[in-house]
């Protein structure tokens, strides 16, 4: 029975987007998260797809090793190595492995609850990614937002044609603190003021409280609860006037819809949100209720690639998201070789086996 559940809403999926896509976009881009374990075999593909559409930029939700035990595809590299050189060399990896398969695509990086576990900490987090933190369009943003902001942060915001993309931080228990909180609302207002942004897209690591992912999402946390329910209202009521999009992973499957809950229903209305944790982190059954999701599958790798429409056009939902997977049939054969058919094979058929 769970299994034809899970197709059904597998093919409904599909159905959706065949109906309703639309054909007039003007740039792409695409966005997944949860790249530990074994994202070095998966996202090198997720790059090659990314140049292939063109996308503008990827967007890296958080997680991208485990670093509280090894990740599958830096042992199978390093059989021999010990925990304390994997925990250093574990982002190093990340950049080779992960970020340079991205060549010049633009790379986006959000900060996850793995890049807080010890030895590794936010601050050193900051440190080591900063280049990426303090990219040029971020930079940009930040200082056109306040001239004498210089502070490098784990979250930010950049505005591309009329879209203005916030990168939030909740990579551990005590987030959104107020500091956050103050910067989240300062950037929405200006949005709601601004008649040239046409649409706002949100993302972050956990789920937003009370969605279907409830059970593994800011909810874990009262205090993240409650700072994510406070966003949540924030952005329902910038949904009277700008088109909202909420991204996530930290679960680790794929889902859209995930915010058609009873509680939200009751609460204010339900927003678009999608969670896509599936570059390459060991995938997690769907939750129980996954059903009210618009579609949702599991033990899949993949992104979301999405399509922006021109000012003008459809701008009451001008961002079509449409998740695209990753199977082992398209791994390259030079992967293959650098990590050996039987860790490509065990990442696809056992990060973990199928019920």
């Amino acid at each position: 029975m769970r299994f034809r559940l899970l197709v059904s809403a597998m093919l409904s999926c599909c159905a959706l987007r065949a109906q309703t896509a639309p054909s007039d976009f003007t740039w792409t881009f695409t966005v997944s998260g949860d790249s530990r374990n074994c994202g070095d075999v998966v996202m090198p593909l997720i790059a090659a797809r990314s140049r292939e559409a063109s996308a503008s930029f990827y967007w890296h939700l958080g997680d991208l090793r485990a670093i509280y035990d090894f990740d599958q595809d830096f042992k199978a590299l390093f059989p021999t190595t010990t925990i304390i050189n994997y925990t250093n060399a574990a982002w190093d990896d990340f950049i080779r492995q992960q970020v340079e398969a991205f060549g010049s695509t633009p790379f986006f990086l959000g900060i996850g609850n793995h890049e807080t576990i010890p030895p590794k900490s936010r601050k050193d987090f900051l440190v080591q990614f900063a280049d990426w933190l303090d990219a040029e369009p971020i930079r940009a943003q930040r200082m056109k937002d306040d001239p004498h902001d210089r502070t490098v942060r784990t979250y930010y915001h950049w505005v591309k044609d009329g879209i203005d993309f916030l990168n939030l931080d909740n990579a551990s228990p005590e987030q959104f603190d107020a500091a956050q909180l103050t910067w989240i609302n300062s950037v929405l207002a200006r949005d709601e003021a601004d008649r040239s942004v046409r649409a706002v897209v949100v993302g972050m690591h956990k789920a937003l409280p009370d969605s279907i992912a409830k059970g593994h999402s800011m909810s874990d946390s009262p205090v993240a609860e409650a700072s994510g329910r406070q966003v949540y209202q924030r952005l329902l009521s910038l949904q009277k006037s700008k088109r909202v999009y909420i991204l996530a992973s930290h679960s680790h499957f794929f889902m859209e819809g995930v915010f058609n809950t009873p509680y939200l229903r009751e609460h204010g209305g339900v927003l678009p949100g999608w969670i896509v944790g599936t570059a390459g982190a060991v995938r997690y059954p769907l939750p129980p209720d996954y059903t009210s999701a618009k579609a949702a599958q599991t033990h899949v790798y993949g992104y979301l690639l999405a399509k922006v429409s021109p000012p003008g056009k459809h701008d009451d939902d001008p961002i079509w998201f449409e998740f695209h997977e990753i199977k082992e049939a398209n791994v390259d054969p030079s992967l293959m070789k650098q990590f050996g058919s039987d860790l490509v094979h065990s990442c696809y058929a056992e990060n973990p086996k199928a019920d």
